[in-house]
């Protein structure tokens, strides 16, 4: 069993009010996402960032969580194979997971894992491999994937941050749309922009901006506020914007 990570685990929506504000905004981030497209849903999704502790991880596994709770299946993959932190949010066993089934030491069925919210599995990580990127890259992982999409409505992978390593690169040309975390704190404007430039490169289908740790009036404190704008609603002038205060220690 995992170690908790405490400092994360606390800002889950499992263990937020049902009615707190930081909860409507991930459900609004879920409901722009999937009418983005009525006449192709998005059935695989890559949340990233430019850099390490932005909030990529704890954003992937709420969406998750409330994609789940609207009924779709969801499946949450641990892709970031250096430092996964999904297992601990959850409490999974993380000695079997993506590395052991790319590696073919186990089969998918066994890696996958139950977790408390209806509808939801994850697959953890799995060991360290000495290879993530490599790993990410083989023909394996595409069918992996397509497995993955096959057993649900909606799969949901978590990377490790875009400019640190190649693996976020890796996977986000392989999935059907990639959201960018950027937290004012840490990330500037030109590593969002760098991020930008490189997901374009790949030709990922980046939908949109989540902004995380945002205090909009102010004063002293930790805020949440998630602004969610497709670039196809920048170019016609409309997004939406979701705002939420809730105390954080860790991202």
């Amino acid at each position: 069993m995992a170690k908790p990570n405490h400092g994360l685990e606390e800002n889950l929506v499992l263990n937020l009010s049902a009615t707190a504000s930081v909860v409507e905004a991930y459900r609004g981030l879920r409901t722009n996402l999937r009418f983005l497209d009525v006449e192709k849903p998005l059935r695989s999704l890559l949340i990233t960032s430019p850099g390490p502790g932005e909030g990529k991880t704890l954003t992937a596994s709420n969406l998750a969580i409330v994609t789940a709770e609207a009924g779709a299946r969801v499946i949450l993959v641990d892709g970031d194979l250096r430092k996964p932190q999904v297992h601990q949010l959850f409490r999974l066993d993380s000695r079997v997971g993506l590395t052991t089934v790319l590696a073919g030491q186990s089969g998918l069925p066994a890696a996958l894992q139950p977790t408390p919210v209806r509808n939801l599995r994850v697959l953890p990580a799995g060991p360290k491999p000495p290879n993530p990127a490599e790993l990410l890259g083989a023909p394996r992982m595409a069918d992996v994937l397509a497995e993955l999409k096959r057993q649900a409505d909606m799969v949901i992978i978590d990377s490790p941050p875009v400019l640190a390593v190649t693996d976020a690169v890796v996977l986000a040309a392989a999935v059907d749309g990639v959201v960018m975390v950027v937290n004012p704190r840490l990330t500037t404007y030109q590593a969002a922009q760098k991020t930008k430039a490189v997901l374009e490169q790949v030709k990922a289908h980046l939908l949109g901006v989540v902004i995380d740790e945002i205090n909009p009036n102010g004063s002293s404190g930790y805020y949440y506020s998630y602004y969610y704008s497709s670039y196809r609603d920048e170019e016609s002038g409309t997004a939406a914007r979701h705002k939420g205060r809730h105390r954080r220690r860790d991202a």
